[in-house]
């Protein structure tokens, strides 16, 4: 046996009075004396004291007493012994790692330190920079090369999770397929990785003192006194663990993203810095790469880019124990080589480790740019990945993707203008999904889209038409609460009435039904009883079975739920025929079966529902006269008891369609979202006309011709 006297570890320091003695096996001695070799005092002499493998057992494992067989036992659960050689030696994998220690640092069951990798992001100078985009590019990169990878962010709200966010402050709410609501970065993650997450890639402040205070009453701690070191830090790792043996879902990680979210400073996120700090230092050289995403300022007085900000920044960073491996330049345009080098100086990172991150035409030639600089080299010399490199996989995946990217940037054969009309059209983060979706389908069709932004609380009967003029589309788009209701139903009036292709998503399909059934089957006062609880024509509602769950939230629908299609419907023929398909949702109020043959009657097509129950998702008009005269439809002839908007319906619109989920979220840039390919293809037939539009190959495959519209019966389901 072998004890190693450490003297200052952890601090770098000469002459540290602090000393750490453990004894060892003779196997670990000369791994610790590497670790260590930078600190002074390693020094050894010979124990009697008999070792077994069973002293280096995970968190995980109970243990039967101390190594001479008796003492208390520590740690819950149970587990495999695994070897900390493999993970490289480190202070908590020599300490016990129990609820008792001081190095708490819980291990999932089957875990092995060394073999996942983690890649940190953290923000300096300022938020809002792109941590997201920046690591969802680098993670990009590596699953090209047939690794694994799984992202996470890390918020330090004390919210449980982003659904009672408002849009201004925070941007839009992502709604993953499992329900978790969260930050729009979990969006950038899915487009670029085309793979879906789960609540497992994200997490905030809320969840882990939440699951922490829950495991204190609990009596997981074994009366210890609960603090942030090491329980908190010890639970941030746990999920980062469990991330990273779950994986994408099919495989464990060979690669774990990490954004952390924030700027380096703030309090609330400080304890993910020292759980990193931990992390890394638990998992052992060559498990853990650093990249300090930094801001470089450019005052337009002086007219040339200044870095003692983002040095200050990184610095800010280094004094938390943390020293980055790489570096992004954030920038409005290329970081110059001086500014590079007096950051890369002051930061002791290579200069080949420096990435300027300026603005680009698209996030989507980010990935590409950073192959060209050799950044995807470099990361894998850091985690010591290259012999997990699929390269025949990396050509496959980069000739597809730089297919994409060559079409979004080459120019377009055709041009268009979309509204978004929404009571959060001031801040474009507010529908980020829908921006990107009308990207990717910019790319497919090879059309300029230029989407207007129509604020719906300025926005009246008697100004609609001004507002929406020069429009070859309008896109009304999800909300909660009543402001600009009234607005959005004008633009669906306009849209309706006047040919105006039309995409209504979430409350958008809900604003269609309230407009129709005003303006067609003459109930002026029907509404949503989220607007006006007491109205006499409640078209929109809550089910019966809603209203008896109590709590915010708890009457949501939300996540990935199934839409059963009827055949031959313009929603049938945009999923290339599919029966059924799987949306995501974030809603609580459906349409009021009462009122559900009424509408049918009246040429409102419900043509997406749910599978059982008399939910309706999915709505549109008939595109021509010949199937508004098919018996199928049920379309009353007479005015009857209908409004004068029945007769100037005519049965007929080019393309009018809605859903009550949110088809924007599941759009990635090599398979467009259909409903959005529709609506573009609709735009460019409104401004070049159907025969130009046909004679496109790619627009014409999105329209439907008057022949084909009558080879098909519109079925209900």
């Amino acid at each position: 046996m072998q004890k190693v006297v450490l003297k200052g570890v952890g601090r770098g320091a000469q002459g540290h009075p602090d000393v750490i003695c453990w004894d060892m096996p003779p196997q670990l001695f000369e791994a610790a004396r590497q670790d260590y070799e930078v600190g002074p005092g390693v020094g050894t002499h010979f124990d009697s004291g008999a070792w077994d493998e069973s002293d280096f057992q995970p968190v995980n494992e109970v243990r039967s007493g101390s190594r001479n067989g008796s003492g208390p036992a520590s740690g819950a659960g149970s587990g495999t012994p695994v070897n900390p050689v493999e993970g490289g030696v480190s202070l908590a994998a020599l300490g016990d790692q129990s609820a008792e220690s001081e190095f708490y640092s819980p291990l999932p069951p089957g875990y092995v330190k060394g073999r996942h990798k983690y890649v940190v992001v953290f923000g300096t100078v300022m938020s809002g920079l792109g941590k997201g985009i920046f690591a969802s590019s680098l993670a990009k990169m590596l699953k090209d090369k047939g690794l694994s990878v799984a992202p996470i962010k890390m918020e330090g709200y004390l919210n449980i999770d982003s659904g009672t966010l408002n849009p201004y402050r925070h941007g839009e709410v992502f709604v993953l397929d499992d329900g978790t609501e969260c930050d729009m970065d979990l969006g950038t993650y899915e487009r670029l990785l085309d793979q879906n997450l789960s609540r497992r890639n994200f997490t905030t402040s809320g969840q882990i003192f939440s699951d922490i205070l829950e495991r204190e009453r609990m009596g997981v701690y074994l009366g210890r006194d609960v603090q942030m070191i090491p329980h908190v830090t010890g639970e941030v790792k746990r999920k980062l663990r469990e991330l990273a043996l779950h994986g994408d879902g099919t495989k464990p990680a060979d690669v774990v993203f990490i954004e952390v979210g924030g700027t380096v400073g703030d309090y609330e996120n400080a304890f993910y810095i020292e759980a990193m700090r931990e992390l890394a230092f638990e998992e052992g050289p060559g498990s853990t790469c650093f990249v300090a995403l930094t801001y470089i300022i450019e005052p337009p007085a002086l007219g040339e880019q200044k870095s003692k900000a983002a040095q200050l920044g990184i610095k800010r960073l280094m004094e938390a124990g943390i020293q980055p491996h790489v570096i992004a330049c954030r920038a409005s345009k290329p970081a110059t080589e001086k500014v590079m080098q007096k950051i890369a100086m002051f930061s002791n990172v290579p200069l080949r480790r420096m990435f300027s991150m300026h603005d680009r035409e698209s996030i989507y030639t980010i990935p590409e740019e950073m192959r060209q600089e050799g950044l995807d080299r470099e990361i894998l010399s850091i985690l010591g990945l290259h012999d997990r490199v699929d390269f025949s996989n990396e050509d496959k995946a980069r000739e597809r993707w730089m297919g994409f990217v060559k079409k979004l940037t080459a120019p377009k054969r055709h041009s268009v203008t979309i509204g978004v009309a929404g009571k959060y059209a001031q801040i474009r983060d507010a529908y980020a999904s829908i921006d990107k979706a009308i990207e990717h389908c910019s790319a497919a069709l090879s059309t300029d889209v230029e989407l207007s932004w129509i604020e719906t609380t300025d926005v009246s009967e008697s100004n609609v038409a001004g507002r929406l003029a020069g429009l070859h589309g309008v896109i009304v788009p999800g909300g909660f609460g009543s402001r600009g209701v009234e607005g959005k139903i004008a633009c669906v009036r306009h849209c309706r009435e006047n040919g105006v292709p039309y995409l209504g998503l979430c409350l958008g399909f809900q604003m269609a039904v309230i407009e129709f059934a005003r303006n067609v089957l003459g109930l002026r006062d029907a509404n949503s009883t989220e607007f006006k609880p007491g109205c006499a024509n409640p078209v929109i509602s809550e089910l019966p079975e809603q209203k008896r769950i109590e709590g915010l939230g708890g009457t949501m629908r939300l996540g990935g739920q199934e839409v059963v299609l009827s055949q031959g419907s313009l929603a049938s023929f945009l999923y290339n025929k599919q029966t059924s398909v799987r949306e995501r949702f974030r809603h609580r109020y459906e349409v009021d079966p009462a009122y559900i043959e009424r509408f049918e009657e009246a040429g409102l097509i419900f043509s997406g529902r749910h599978p059982t129950r008399p939910i309706m998702q999915m709505l549109e008009l008939h595109q021509s006269l010949s199937e508004v005269d098919h018996p199928a439809a049920k379309i009353r002839k007479s005015a009857g008891s209908m409004s004068e908007g029945a007769l100037a319906l005519k049965g007929a619109h080019p393309f009018f369609i809605g859903a009550q989920f949110h088809p924007e979220l599941t759009s990635r840039p090599l398979k467009p979202q259909p409903m959005f390919m529709g609506l573009v293809a609709a735009a460019v037939l409104q401004a070049i006309g159907r025969e130009a539009a046909q004679a496109d190959v790619d627009v014409g495959r999105w329209l439907r011709t008057p022949a084909a519209i009558q080879r098909h019966q519109v079925q209900r389901v």
